[in-house]
């Protein structure tokens, strides 16, 4: 049967087995290491029993091969065993106490249990949605109500109000007020007034809104 124990080659190896599960437990060991050797049995039957993809994963890391794993984690004596979760450090064990390793196990194994399980390797990619775009495709620009055109505007107002929509009815209401206001004539005065709306025939509508 093969092992469960993951064996770390490489620093980028290590974040991809803590990215990808709940709970990492790493036994830091060296090769020369008399209790590790003697502990290393224990700590592969606990990672075959409590193993769960995606949940809690065994690995194991020569701290001689590996030293800026070690060094990242302050390891300087083995064994040193670290439940971790993510990349943090929620446990640590050192030397063969097989009672302590034991418990920190199943103790990350019970909590393991309870979340939901990561996907091995899951990153985000590919292209992003739109919240509330139910995933039919690209997200589009929402279109929104047309700006004015404000030069036009103020160099010459009476043929901006020629114009239709809103902005261009304010303008042509305002300068026919004002046009008609101080006129003795108000109603030919408006009806000549630049701001009045120029129909298809050369005639003009007063205050006319389409």
């Amino acid at each position: 049967m093969s092992s469960k124990v993951v064996p770390i080659t490489s620093a980028q190896h290590f974040r991809t087995i803590t990215s990808s599960s709940t709970y990492t437990i790493v036994d830091f060991y060296a090769t020369w290491c008399g209790p590790c050797k003697v502990i290393s049995p224990i700590f592969e039957h606990l990672a075959t029993a409590e193993s769960k993809p995606g949940r809690i994963t065994f690995c194991k890391v020569d701290v001689d091969a590996q030293r800026e794993v070690a060094g990242t984690y302050g390891i300087s004596a083995m064994p040193t065993f670290l439940i971790l979760k993510g990349s943090s450090v929620k446990e640590t064990v050192r030397g063969a106490n097989a009672t302590a390793l034991r418990t920190a196990v199943l103790s990350a194994a019970a909590y393991a249990a309870k979340g939901p399980a990561k996907s091995p390797g899951a990153t985000f990619s590919g292209q992003g949605k739109t919240l509330g775009d139910g995933g039919a495709g690209p997200s589009r620009p929402v279109s929104g109500p047309a700006m004015p055109d404000v030069g036009a505007m103020l160099s010459s107002p009476a043929q901006f109000a020629q114009g239709r929509g809103l902005p261009q009815t304010v303008v042509r209401f305002l300068g026919l007020y004002f046009t008609s206001l101080f006129s003795l004539e108000p109603i030919k005065a408006a009806q000549e007034s630049p701001f009045a709306v120029k129909g298809q025939a050369g005639g003009a509508r007063v205050g006319t809104v389409r």
